[in-house]
């Protein structure tokens, strides 16, 4: 994703170079302009949590400033009060008064830092107002007393035993690492991180805890291993609430709707919630698919009232990585290669996820 956005950036400066060798007329020159840390200073007015960046490059004779998600590229005039174009996003192409360099320096013509500061404004007032996940829950099953599946494979002609417990918090752990190094403006949560035990009802109750505003959203991802009688029996599956489970999402005492109202606002919040766990459940089969490919079979998507699924008041899965009953899935869950296979199985997923959702 960085090299792309690099890409992009370069690709920008050298559309920005040509049409500079042609700028465009003006009848107007600014009476005032600042210095660079000037435009810096005025800009950061705006920028909320985020820092203002500002990136040049010498050969191009263009710069980029960033804040948070959003970036404005130009390239610079070769005299004072020449307009040309500056781009915002890949989306928003402006006509200014272009920056010029004077005696080495840069100087910012007072349109063009005004024109800056209010399409960021714009821009970070459209982000404070879009639907984003600020929290990603991880409960990785059983735990403590509570070994989950226990699997006895033959593993290179011996007898192993694998409990479900190490597995799914082997991958929980550095499932949320993953998601830290690319959210650090979320929170990832895990249930739990060792070997201890949590009842159901504790683990949906930390999920629950979680305080939102109303553009905001948690999800919930319950990772487990599966076990069968038959020792064929194998892959992996996702699961969702049922779409006909009725449950109370809303909380009565913080609404003062009649109980018809508050029936309907609740039946709506369902649907909501069902929808959007379906899809991060084909987004996370999806990215098992892609990355484990046909070597481990798909057992689909399916839907079952499942504890912490239908008690956590959000889009929830649970995930079954493979059989600790079968030889070759105990082999992929046992293995380093397989953990990571499946945890960057889980990831892909959820970042898609939140992309779509974001979006």
């Amino acid at each position: 994703m960085v090299q792309l956005k690099n890409h992009f950036i370069r690709t920008i400066f050298f559309l920005l170079f040509f049409t500079s060798r042609f700028p465009l007329l003006t009848s107007h020159y600014t009476l005032h302009a600042l210095t660079l840390d000037e435009a810096m200073s005025a800009l950061e007015q705006i920028s909320r949590d985020d820092k203002v960046q500002f990136r040049w490059d010498p050969l191009l004779q263009g710069g980029v400033f960033n804040i948070g998600d959003h970036f404005g590229a130009f390239s610079t005039a070769a005299k004072e009060g020449e307009t040309g174009y500056l781009i915002f996003n890949n989306r928003e192409l402006m006509t200014v008064p272009l920056p010029y360099n004077d005696s080495g320096c840069l100087i910012f013509p007072e349109t063009f830092v005004v024109t800056m500061k209010n399409t960021f404004a714009r821009l970070n007032e459209n982000d404070a107002s879009r639907f984003r996940v600020t929290t990603i829950i991880i409960d990785p099953g059983h735990g403590g007393r509570d070994p989950g599946a226990i699997g006895r494979p033959v593993i290179n002609g011996k007898t192993t035993q694998i409990a479900e417990k190490d597995i799914v918090l082997k991958v929980g752990t550095e499932l949320r690492n993953l998601l830290n190094r690319s959210y650090p403006d979320k929170k990832i949560i895990m249930t739990r991180s060792s070997d201890v035990y949590y009842s159901l009802e504790q683990r949906s109750d930390m999920a629950n805890a979680v305080t939102v505003k109303d553009n905001e959203a948690v999800i919930f991802i319950s990772i487990h291993a599966n076990w069968g009688a038959n020792q064929n029996a194998r892959g992996y599956e996702v699961w969702h609430i049922n779409s006909g489970y009725k449950r109370p999402l809303l909380d009565k005492s913080k609404h003062n709707y009649s109980a018809d109202i508050m029936a309907i606002l609740n039946a709506m919040l369902e649907e909501e919630y069902t929808t959007e766990s379906i899809i991060l459940a084909d987004s996370i089969l999806l990215g098992l698919g892609q990355e484990l490919g046909s070597s481990v079979p798909s057992r689909g998507r399916k839907a079952n009232d499942w504890f912490v699924v239908r008690n956590s008041r959000m889009p929830a899965v649970l995930v079954e990585l493979g059989f600790v009953s079968n030889r070759q899935d105990a082999v992929l869950m046992t293995s380093d290669d397989g953990l990571q296979k499946l945890t960057r199985a889980l990831y892909n997923g959820i970042t898609n996820f939140i992309g779509v959702f974001e979006r």
